[in-house]
């Protein structure tokens, strides 16, 4: 009984004389355990501009059974709030702790926290945690980086206890793509605060503190001035702009719209601000860069010649008549008037629909294959191996894969051997069931452009000055093309822009190389679209233009693409007619008035 009294009296001792710790605690002051989020990582364009940073951000949290009575309308007044908000608000956190910390109210900006933190004593029961929201100093790139929201209970669960209730997870971009590399890791503060709600310092000089860790560095591979223009030429319109640089597969800009202001998605109104984005009828929220298949009408044409040419079907030099259309029995598909065809180069100058349904007449019947069925597979495989009609693997969320018929395909639609090259002529000429989507057609054209491969585009070069994180990308995709077929192709390609159907993308001093297209739409008007690349020789760009609703592909899509071009290579609009078109793109709306004035919200 000595020894257990002697034990007892000794610890007395320590608990009430020699630690500091006991002493604090009874001095009438409340530990807090409050949570230290870590800074995000920043994200910087190619040439080291900064696209997304950090800003502080708080929220006023309350532990119910601490709060004692206080000026309700003074608190509300100084808040913003109405006292509905407020009665209904406690509440809640009542019924879910007396004694642990809820969430009063979310995304206090520094200037409001600064003028209530001069009162919070007054208000026993609230304090605030700081957090870090996201900047962008460009009002611009938004389906590029994404933004951040509260996880969702599933996002909870599935973190296995990373995540809490109120955590912010990145949503969509690039934010989304590399949350993991974003978020950091969080740290935990112990804080001692006296009866009038201040803090007093760290409980044990911090000894059970942890320290939170930023989010690593990204840069990206997006051009922010060519993003910015690419955004300005697309104003009124709906559609979408890709650029990739073909050696690298590195996305310089990907533009789609109606687009927004991302920093709408930030503050304390930002879920006010989503539900507006969530239900405007033009789907700003939607990124059609990635998610919207169209047919690729003729644009698809150079590739049709490279199969055809590879097949050993169709002969470069053999002259062609077009009579207007390509009629066989009953069917006729129509083309415009043109002269006459010397050669595969002209049939892609002049988009000769005739030649192109005859060319891929050729591909199904050739007699290789023995049947239309291994004939139209064969044909999916070399299409494929451009990536089109599936992902291409770009490093953002919810691309979609198009579409490329198969031979079960019409199979179920035809029945077995009851289909001919004649009953699927479209696709010669890049319509039918076809559907592509305009990051595939820019990976497309950048391996035309590169004569014969591609690498997976994508828009982060290093984390923390790091490029082995992205070493999926630095992977060479070769189609089984003969590489020496593609020069004819390119030769056409030229031809185009010097005197063809997108003369309209010509840049002096620049070879450009392209193709216009016309997607027809059976829901209205047809799509205006053109892929092309530049310089011919030694290509430092590819783009893909799609034009919603904005009729044949010379109209928009060449001249904006051209325009596009010449900002990357040059710098600038350099000559008054190329200012003058500019100007033009940029001026006319091929959507009406009302569809404008929601299709930005800056």
């Amino acid at each position: 009984m000595v020894i257990i009294a002697a034990i007892y009296i000794l610890r007395l001792f320590y608990i009430q004389v020699v630690d500091a710790k006991y002493t604090q605690l009874a001095n009438n002051n409340v530990l807090r355990r409050m949570m230290v989020y870590p800074a995000r990582g920043l994200i910087y364009d190619r040439n080291g501009k900064l696209i997304l940073y950090n800003e502080p951000e708080y929220d006023l949290m309350v532990v119910p059974g601490q709060v004692k009575h206080m000026d309700t309308a003074a608190f509300c007044k100084q808040l913003g709030i109405d006292s509905t908000y407020f009665v209904q608000t406690f509440k809640n956190a009542y019924t879910y702790s007396r004694f642990k910390p809820s969430v009063f109210l979310k995304g206090l900006s520094a200037e409001m926290y600064g003028a209530l933190e001069e009162n919070l004593f007054m208000y026993p029961g609230f304090y605030a945690e700081v957090r870090t929201v996201r900047g962008y100093p460009y009002p611009c790139a938004a389906h590029v980086l994404g933004y951040i929201s509260e996880v969702t209970p599933k996002q909870v669960e599935d973190s296995k206890n990373y995540y809490h209730e109120g955590d912010y997870i990145g949503t969509s971009g690039l934010e989304e793509s590399y949350e993991d590399e974003l978020r950091g890791k969080r740290g935990v503060r112990y804080v001692l605060v006296d009866v009038h709600n201040r803090e007093q310092g760290s409980f044990n000089n911090g000894l059970y503190d942890t320290v939170a860790v930023a989010g690593k560095k990204i840069e990206s591979t997006i051009n922010i001035d060519l993003q910015e223009y690419g955004e300005k030429l697309m104003t009124g319109k709906v559609g979408s702009i890709v650029a990739i640089e073909p050696s690298s597969g590195e996305v310089l800009a990907l533009v789609s719209n109606p687009t927004y202001d991302p920093n709408l998605l930030t503050g304390k109104d930002r879920g006010k601000n989503y539900m507006m984005l969530l239900n405007d009828k033009n789907k700003p929220l939607f990124n059609r860069a990635l998610m919207a298949p169209y047919p690729p009408g003729s644009t698809f044409k150079p590739l049709q010649a490279l199969i055809g040419l590879n097949e050993k079907v169709t002969n470069p030099n053999e002259g062609y008549s077009c009579s207007g259309a390509f009629v066989v029995g009953n069917l006729r598909v129509g083309c415009d008037v043109h002269p006459y065809l010397n050669n595969i180069k002209d049939a892609i100058k002049y988009s000769c629909n005739s030649y192109f349904c005859n060319n891929f007449r050729k591909i199904l019947d050739n007699p290789k294959y023995s049947t239309r069925a291994e004939a139209l597979a064969a044909w999916d495989n070399y299409v494929h191996q451009f990536n089109i009609g599936k992902r291409t693997g770009i490093d953002l969320p919810n691309e979609v894969s198009g579409n490329t018929p198969t031979p079960d395909y019409y199979n179920k639609i035809y029945g077995t051997g009851s289909w001919n090259a004649l009953t699927i002529i479209f696709l010669g000429i890049g319509q039918g069931e076809m559907e592509i989507t305009p990051i595939q057609l820019c990976n497309y054209v950048s391996c035309v452009a590169n004569k014969g491969y591609y690498y997976t585009p994508h828009l982060v070069r290093k984390i923390d000055g790091d490029s082995s994180v992205t070493q999926r990308f630095h992977i060479k995709h070769v189609p089984t093309i003969d590489t020496s077929l593609y020069a004819i192709v390119i030769d056409g390609m030229e031809d185009v822009v010097q005197g063809g159907t997108g003369a309209l993308a010509n840049i002096p001093d620049i070879t450009v190389c392209g193709k216009t297209g016309t997607a027809q739409n059976p829901h209205g008007k047809s799509h205006s679209l053109f892929i092309c690349f530049a310089p011919k020789d030694h290509p430092k760009i590819a783009v893909s233009v799609v034009v919603e609703n904005a009729g044949w592909g010379a109209r928009f899509g060449a001249p904006i693409a051209s325009l596009i071009i010449e900002k990357y290579l040059k710098g600038q609009i350099t000559e008054d007619n190329r200012k003058q078109l500019e100007q033009t793109m940029i001026d006319t709306h091929v959507i009406d008035d009302d569809t404008v004035a929601h299709a930005k919200y800056h």
